[in-house]
């Protein structure tokens, strides 16, 4: 090859390097490679698109939050063990609002009460807690007796005779005297029922009667008191009216605690019946009892 075959006629030198024979695919000038890739790989489908194409899910109507709210709620699934519990703080929650119930009932009647009826409530409290208190000594000063005394056995046989009188009047089968009061229910409406006799007992008793005899009936710890017709039984001993009841105890505290604010006094009048209370320095209860012999019970000593 010759210089002049190496010039090209527009004078440029012409290219000596081998050509490349091999076909050639030409490529758009709009097409960048990027492009080409692109076109090659699936078609984009929008999620909207594609979300309306399934067909499990285009039937179904979009739920709002509430609406999944009930849904998820209602029909209950309940198991044993929630429903158990639910009964349980249920009976809870029921004991609770009757035990409020109560104590706003006892708080009224007290709300309404005046202050001299007050203090004389408070005074009653101290005296219970003082016999109690003086009873622990009592007991107290017995155990310490039959410890320091040099003949432990005359000493024990003192204190049992000693309690076997107590026992006695507890029991009724002997006869006591003492001071305490005087109490006559007058009920010429026939309205005292055996309940309300019951409850000027009970309320004797938390007072701290020792000894309590109702028209001619020792009343002792095992004492029902039952409707007879018109009239009361106690014991099953028919009594009438007027109802009179003879009660050894502190005067000081027995007739305050019948005259609280909605005591055994307040009820009786309202049902129509009248009350006297006498205080005394010495009340007789003679009414006695049968020494009865249990029928199962024996002493654990033989």
């Amino acid at each position: 090859m010759n210089d002049h075959d190496a010039i090209q006629p527009d004078g440029t030198p012409r290219d000596e390097s081998p050509r490349d024979e091999s076909p050639r695919v030409e490529t758009p000038r709009d097409e960048t490679p990027t492009t080409r890739l692109r076109k090659e790989l699936p078609q984009e489908v929008p999620a909207a698109v594609a979300r309306a194409e399934r067909p499990e899910e285009s039937g179904k109507p979009t739920l709002t939050g509430r609406q999944r709210l009930v849904q998820g709620l209602w029909p209950p699934r309940v198991s044993r063990a929630q429903l158990i519990v639910a009964l349980l703080l249920f009976g809870l929650g029921f004991g609770l609002a009757v035990q409020v119930a109560s104590n706003s009932e006892s708080g009224n009647a007290l709300r309404g009460a005046r202050q001299e009826d007050l203090v004389r409530i408070l005074d009653e409290l101290d005296d219970r807690s003082q016999r109690l208190e003086d009873e622990k000594q009592g007991l107290e000063k017995q155990r310490q007796e039959l410890e320091n005394s040099s003949d432990q056995a005359e000493e024990a046989r003192k204190q049992t005779v000693e309690k076997e009188k107590q026992l006695g009047i507890l029991a009724g089968t002997v006869a006591a005297q003492g001071p305490g009061i005087t109490m006559v229910i007058e009920d010429t409406k026939g309205t005292v029922e055996a309940d309300m006799l019951l409850d000027a007992i009970q309320e004797l008793r938390a007072a701290g009667a020792e000894a309590i005899q109702v028209n001619g009936v020792r009343v002792v710890a095992g004492t029902y008191l039952t409707e007879s017709g018109k009239s009361v039984s106690v014991d099953g001993n028919k009594i009438n009216a007027p109802y009179r009841f003879k009660v050894i105890g502190k005067p000081q505290d027995l007739e305050p605690a019948l005259n609280i604010p909605g005591g055994v006094v307040q009820t009786l009048e309202k049902e129509q019946a009248t009350v006297s209370v006498e205080r005394s320095t010495k009340i007789v209860v003679d009414a006695l009892r049968a020494a009865e012999q249990p029928d199962y019970a024996r002493s654990s000593s033989q």
